[in-house]
């Protein structure tokens, strides 16, 4: 026997009330409670959804981030930049910079958490990314025998750094460092 589709509706309407309450009030002060009165969603509703707060700001953080692949235009430095630039400004004009440090305490100490955190967030992001990579390496652009984890850590490293310790701003500029010192490696193993 099928259980009932999921509505649509419901999620759209319970992430648009996290994320609220996280701008307003922060991840501390986000409550399952908070997101139901706000989002007009009854709380069974949304704990058959996400079994609890942090799966839900999880769900906000993907929702955040998006999923808009790297790009494959031909010019590595070009889509990497265009995909940097999209996370710099995810981070710096949305509540993620103040969410993310908090979050990555809960993931520590919670190994489902982080599991589901990394398939969810993590993961695709960084697996569009190889998509770009593993192209310009079919065009002879970089070495097939780069270290392809390193890179995929190295591009984006220097923008969740200044994400979560508020020491420098984020910007296009960030985005732009990142990359080259990325196209540097990749070059340098031609």
């Amino acid at each position: 026997m099928a259980g009932r589709a999921r509505d649509d509706r419901i999620d759209a309407a319970v992430l648009t009330a996290a994320r609220e309450l996280l701008d307003e009030n922060g991840y501390a002060e986000l409550s399952i409670s908070g997101v139901a009165a706000r989002s007009g969603v009854h709380r069974p509703a949304i704990y058959r959804r996400w079994p609890s707060k942090r799966h839900l700001v999880v769900a906000v953080v993907a929702d955040l981030l998006g999923l808009r692949p790297t790009a494959n235009t031909g010019d590595l430095r070009a889509d990497l930049t265009a995909a940097m630039r999209d996370l710099v400004a995810a981070l710096r004009d949305t509540s993620l910079d103040r969410v993310l440090p908090a979050l990555l305490a809960d993931l520590a100490n919670d190994p489902d958490l982080r599991e589901h955190f990394l398939a969810t967030v993590f993961e695709p992001r960084r697996q569009t990314t190889e998509i770009a990579l593993r192209a310009a390496i079919d065009r002879g652009e970089v070495s097939p025998d780069l270290d392809m984890e390193f890179v995929l850590d190295a591009v984006a490293a220097p923008i969740y750094f200044r994400a979560l310790f508020g020491h420098l701003p984020l910007d296009d500029e960030l985005a732009e460092s990142s990359v080259d010192a990325v196209m540097r490696l990749v070059a340098a193993s031609r």
